[in-house]
């Protein structure tokens, strides 16, 4: 019997590799085509973080060649061919004769094609691009962009079309409207970078909440419209948002259809599109479009629909505009015209009137200044459910008041009613007469003052307005325009004629003449940082010492860290109703608490280290922080104690400030520093974080006499190691140790060394902004103390 030959023996072994070849993740590049759709194979980059291959959908025997990040545990789509016509099984990526990579009919964006003379290699490089010859896939993007992908130039477009990024801005191309932007920015995106990282043409950055992290990322523009920049949380395995272009998505063009209003849900990242009163949703359309419910006006009426705007669509003669006398006159416009659905009108006396003929884009928001009204029939029985709080206070148990009838008039008392009236008489004449002549010789001082120059300012001082000016733009000081009372006196919103909108502060007790107040004013206007509150002018007449500053439109801190009727959302659930949508305000997020922090920290500074004039604040607190429209921080009232008169003003002797925020030397009766400032930051620090007063008791067992807040705080992260106990119940949810923990132990630390009971134990402002900055190194705070409460 022969012995058998070995080659024979290992054949059968190779043929089984050999047909397991196919199914085997090919490495970087492969040349084997055509490729089955129903061949369970891939190209993996050589690290293995990116694939391609055929993926299947939902349906049955459906695929999409795709090319996708490789190795976690939810697959995401970063570039795909099909992805709007999904092939069979069957069907194959394939060469035709010419050289071009084609899949089944359906033709590459580009056409890729290679030379014929040459090998056909299918290549995936470690960013994840796919290239054939000279094409690639990065120069054809579809709705995504991964890091080291060049951006400029490109165009990012969803399934369908209606949304695209064009590197500048976000497009809406709706069935019912021309194509119109709902996001711009002034410099396009050029490139993203695996650090979070996106570079701008103008040199400028725009940066992740994660900026610095190596993790898997991608840009995407989201079925729903909105821009984003996602990060891989391998310790949840999610894909996390970290940077998006569109907060709050109502304001994404299309997100209701055309007669609905969007409204926020539990948050701003969830909505609701409802009817307005007098519409009815479409049946079979879904919840998003409405119809009228009495299409045939006969007679109109108009309901009033507070903090709604429909003006979002300009396109196609849809809105128009006039300047109104009046609401009247705004009224009839609309009525005189059968096109108008309904009309926009604000009661600032600016004459704001604006018309619409089609309702696209409704949305509900308390920044709404306008009120529209909308048109119906007069018939119509709805009534409106977008109301305001002016609606909700009218009262409605009107009290009738009767007076006894006199007695009848006797001779005599006729007689001394003419007595007294002659005599009322003669004097008010007497009076006007001393009258005219006193102004006369006022406007005559007055004048010759003028003439010799001593209104004049030094060169850069800030404006003199007019007694007249001021009461005009504030309507003569109406208790409606009011925004804010203070120890310095009321502050009254006001429009000047130039159309800016202003913040008129009336002081009080004020010192000195009116060279004195012009030189204090004029000190005060040269304090120029961006996190300061700028002063534009002064009026210095009639008795009057008026101070006018820019007006920082979403008003102070404490409305958005302390809420009335807080939500509690530790327990899961939240009744929509009982939120009171109404008065809330934006929920402020961990990286804007910390910009905020470090605006002020700054600002602060340079009132202690960077003025010519040192300038002790006395009284920060949130109440004195006021918040642009892009919540950069601003400090109010700072310099005033220079012009309070010297009886009013407080010694080193005597407590000055706000209970709950001044430092322990106020009580002690001891030396007065900026440490006393450094003090009241770090109170408002350690606020920020818990999202509480600090005068709350926080559930401990403590007398309320022995209640102390940072030794409360100090106990629970420094003893307890739990910083979560202390964080602001309101975004406690979204906090992320492996984000926001670094961030958020800074600031409560800070906040530690800010709340020492010895002055000299605290830092100087300008350390404080760099510890929280991150450059200096901190080392563990001591427990902070008052001299009147013993340590544990």
């Amino acid at each position: 019997m022969s012995t058998p030959d070995p080659l024979l023996l290992l054949l059968p072994l190779f043929l089984f590799l050999a047909s397991q070849a196919s199914y085997a993740q090919l490495r970087n590049q492969t040349s084997d085509f055509p490729w089955v759709a129903s061949e369970n194979r891939t190209l993996v980059s050589n690290n293995s973080v990116f694939a391609a291959g055929f993926l299947p959908t939902n349906s049955t025997d459906r695929f999409i060649f795709s090319v996708y990040y490789e190795g976690i545990s939810i697959r995401q789509v970063i570039w795909s061919v099909n992805d709007d016509s999904p092939v069979n099984g069957s069907s194959s990526l394939n060469i035709t004769a010419s050289g071009e990579l084609r899949l089944g009919e359906i033709q590459f964006p580009g056409a890729p094609t290679s030379s014929s003379n040459s090998t056909h290699l299918l290549q995936l490089t470690d960013g994840g691009e796919l290239r054939f010859g000279n094409w690639r896939s990065f120069l054809h993007p579809t709705d995504t962009i991964v890091p080291g992908q060049d951006i400029n130039g490109t165009t990012l477009t969803v399934r369908g079309g209606a949304f695209r990024f064009d590197g500048k801005k976000l497009l809406f191309n709706g069935s019912y409207d021309a194509e119109s932007s709902y996001y711009s920015n002034d410099n396009a995106f050029l490139s993203f970078d695996d650090t979070g990282k996106v570079q701008q043409e103008n040199g400028a950055s725009l940066i992740t909440s994660d900026y610095g992290d190596k993790v898997q990322r991608r840009l995407k523009l989201d079925d729903n419209g909105n821009l984003r920049i996602y990060s891989f949380n391998q310790n949840i395995s999610q894909w996390i948002v970290v940077w998006q272009a569109i907060p709050e998505l109502c304001r994404i063009k299309g997100t209701c259809g055309p007669n609905s209003i969007c409204m926020y849900g539990d948050n701003y990242d969830t909505t609701v599109c409802d009817c307005p009163p007098g519409y009815r949703r479409n049946s079979g359309t879904g919840d998003e479009q409405c119809s009228r419910k009495i299409s045939n006006l006969r007679e109109s009426k108009f309901l009033q629909l507070d903090y709604v705007n429909f003006s979002g669509a300009s396109g196609q003669g849809n809105q128009w505009s006039m300047v109104a006398l009046n609401f009247t006159s705004c009224k009839a416009g609309c009525l005189n015209n059968p096109d108008c659905v309904g009309f926009g009108y604000k009661f600032d006396g600016q004459g704001y009137c604006v018309f619409v003929k089609q309702l696209f884009y409704g949305i509900w928001s308390p920044a709404n200044e306008a009120a529209f009204f909308l048109r119906v029939d007069s018939l119509e029985s709805d009534q409106t459910n977008f109301t305001g709080l002016t609606s909700i206070l009218e009262t409605t148990c009107p009290v009738r008041v009767s007076l006894p009838l006199p007695p009848e008039e006797s001779k005599s008392t006729t007689r001394n009613i003419a007595i007294i009236s002659t005599l009322f008489a003669a004097e008010l004449i007497s009076g006007v007469a001393f009258f005219w002549a006193f102004l006369r010789k006022y406007v005559k001082y007055r004048d010759m003052a003028r003439t010799f120059g001593l209104e004049f300012l030094p060169a850069g001082g800030p404006k003199r307005f007019s007694y007249a000016e001021l009461k005009t733009a504030t309507n003569d000081f109406s208790t409606t325009n009011v925004v804010g009372k203070g120890g310095f006196g009321d502050v009254y919103k006001g429009v000047l004629t130039d159309h800016r909108i202003v913040a008129v502060k009336c002081l009080k007790n004020v010192a000195g003449g009116d060279n004195e107040f012009w030189a204090e004013v004029t000190i005060i206007a040269r304090m120029h940082h961006l996190n300061l509150v700028r002063l534009w002018g002064f009026c210095a007449e009639k008795g009057q010492r008026i101070l006018v500053y820019e007006y920082v439109p979403n008003g102070s801190l404490d409305k958005f860290l302390f809420h009335s009727g807080k939500v509690d959302y530790t327990n899961g659930e939240q009744d929509l109703e009982d939120s009171k949508l109404l008065d809330r305000k934006p929920i402020l997020d961990w990286g804007i608490r910390y910009r905020i922090a470090l605006g002020v920290a700054r600002a602060i500074a340079y009132l202690h280290e960077e003025c010519l004039e040192w300038v002790l604040h006395c009284d920060i607190k949130p109440e004195n922080i006021l918040l642009g429209a892009d919540f950069c921080p601003k400090i109010s009232d700072f310099g005033l104690s220079k012009l309070r008169k010297k009886e009013d003003m407080v010694s080193y002797s005597r407590m000055r400030g706000t209970r709950g925020y001044m430092a322990p030397e106020w009580v002690k009766s001891d030396h007065i520093t900026p440490k006393a400032d450094v003090y009241s930051f770090g109170m408002v620090l350690l606020e920020m974080v818990t999202g509480v007063r600090n005068f709350d008791i926080q559930g401990s067992k403590m007398d309320s006499e022995d209640w102390y807040f940072p030794r409360w705080a100090f106990d629970k992260v420094y003893k307890e190691m739990n910083i979560e106990d202390i964080l602001d119940n309101q975004i406690k949810r979204s906090y992320d140790s492996r984000l926001h923990e670094e961030m958020i132990t800074r600031m409560v630390k800070t906040a530690m060394w800010c709340l020492q009971d010895r002055p000299e134990m605290r830092p100087s402002m300008g350390k404080v902004a760099k510890m929280l900055e991150g450059t200096v190194e901190m080392i563990e705070p001591q427990k902070p103390t008052i001299f009147f409460l013993g340590d544990e």
